[in-house]
């Protein structure tokens, strides 16, 4: 997660959460099952909260037979990065029939803060869908306004020879690429 998504869920409405359960009875995370059990093993909090919280499903046809549509979501929306084999789906111990948490009160960081990224792969009809546009729409403006900056920087370097000014046009580039490279997994390149 970047430093910019991590400050998104801040201000993410909690009233937006329809409570379906789905991303309860349904969940995968980037990485594999026996990654995040390494991770547990060098006492990565995340991971071990994970663990806590969720159980693996058998097979993805299990995890099809709970939630086929959020299942399909995934596996489609990122095929370009994972094929079926890599992942591993899983189910909150916690959810109870009425889709309530029965911990509610005493519930991991990582649900409070879920979606924490707008780029979270949420259920079709997620109360955060629109949010999550919004929040990727804003962005992709912020990512695009970083570009313009770039082009009028390398303008105002064909305008200058001192030594001093290059330089610390240079460092302001380098920062903006750094900015800019952040979102690169999600598409920045071509935003």
């Amino acid at each position: 997660m970047n430093v910019s998504d991590s400050k998104l869920f801040l201000e993410r409405p909690q009233g937006l959460c329809k409570m379906c359960g789905r991303c309860c009875r349904c969940s995968t995370t980037a990485y594999s099952h026996a990654e995040l059990l390494r991770m547990k093993e060098n006492g990565n909090e995340g991971a071990c909260d994970f663990l806590e919280l969720f159980e693996p499903y058998e097979s993805l046809d299990e995890a099809k037979k709970v939630d086929n549509l959020i299942v399909e979501n995934i596996l489609n929306r990122t095929a370009d990065v994972k094929s079926e084999e890599d992942y591993t789906f899983y189910k909150c111990r916690f959810i109870g029939d009425d889709n309530k948490c029965t911990i509610y009160e005493k519930r991991k960081v990582l649900c409070d803060h879920f979606p924490s990224s707008p780029w979270a792969v949420v259920p079709v009809g997620c109360g955060y869908e629109a949010w999550m546009f919004q929040k990727r729409e804003e962005i992709k403006q912020s990512v695009r306004k970083k570009k313009e900056e770039l082009l009028e920087l390398k303008l105002l370097k064909t305008k200058t020879v001192q030594p001093e000014i290059l330089n610390k046009i240079s460092l302001v580039e380098q920062k903006l690429r750094k900015n800019i490279a952040l979102y690169s997994k999600y598409g920045s390149e071509n935003w």
